[in-house]
């Protein structure tokens, strides 16, 4: 059965001037525009498209790829806007309409916003929606702590940062464990950090393993030695420069220097460390 807003493997049958026209089932021959056609393209030949909707709601297949697909999310830039809401551009000739029923916020042209990529089925026409959490599972029974997860940034909070989840699901990195620069649409490695009472998810970039707390430890000893043997660097210092220096959380600096510290590898004053 074709798929709108997905990728076909459609029969070809049919060559003409324009383009050649594949079988579309119940929904008839759908052209493919000359452009697309491969040089070796015949009658009953087998081809990969993607089809959407033309500049006139017609079925038309195209070889490009769209930024996203029915189903996907991407972060996407406003083209236009007008009153029937923000029109995105997501690859292909005709841009990707966002209702303004569908806008969490309301959008502004030349800004990138991060949208879910849906099919209207009562009028089988594609769109997008800024309103993930009708989209996305925001419940995390399916995940465990410590888990790695792939995320994207979708929206800035007074609590953090909004994360989409492995495309699937919906979560939170807080502000003050947020120790590096972050915009809209970046995808980022982090972990599971919590399932709360309320099943919401909680994030984390770092997690405070052995292992990264060695390295860690081991850099902060490369980095006094390169000084002569003391630092500025403390449990005082702030999150900001400790990020610059060692591009780790505050909370992982104080661990590891608090490892060296009672393996006796360094010793801790007032307002610096040194080697033992």
């Amino acid at each position: 059965m074709l798929k709108i807003g997905k990728y076909n493997q459609l029969r070809v049958t049919k060559l003409t001037g324009f383009g050649v026209y594949l079988d579309g089932g119940s929904y008839g021959e759908i052209l493919l525009p000359k452009r697309y056609v491969p040089q070796d393209c015949e009658v009953d030949s087998w081809l990969d498209v993607f089809i959407y909707l033309d500049s006139e709601d017609r079925l038309i297949a195209t070889t490009d790829k769209p930024l996203a697909a029915v189903g996907e999310v991407a972060c996407l830039t406003v083209v236009d806007v007008n009153r029937v809401g923000a029109f995105l551009d997501w690859g292909l000739p005709k841009d990707l309409l966002v209702p303004r029923q569908e806008q969490a916020h309301l959008m502004q042209q030349g800004q990138a916003y991060v949208v879910c990529v849906y099919l209207d089925e009562k009028t089988e026409t594609i769109v997008a929606s800024s309103r993930l959490d009708l989209f996305l599972n925001e419940f995390g029974g399916s995940f465990q702590a410590r888990q790695p997860v792939e995320l994207m940034i979708y929206e800035r909070t007074e609590l953090g940062f909004k994360a989409v989840i492995d495309a699937t699901h919906l979560g939170l990195l807080y502000a003050n464990e947020v120790f590096q620069p972050l915009h809209i649409g970046q995808r980022v490695s982090g972990f599971i950090k919590a399932i709360r009472p309320d099943q919401k998810i909680d994030l984390i970039l770092q997690l405070p393993s052995p292992v990264v707390q060695d390295a860690l430890a081991q850099k902060i000893l490369d980095h006094l030695q390169a000084r002569g043997g003391s630092s500025t660097f403390t449990d005082k210092s702030s999150p900001e420069d400790i990020y610059r220096e060692f591009q780790v959380s505050k909370a992982h600096f104080k661990r590891a220097i608090g490892l060296l510290y009672k393996q006796q590898k360094i010793v801790m004053g007032k307002d610096l460390i040194r080697l033992a």
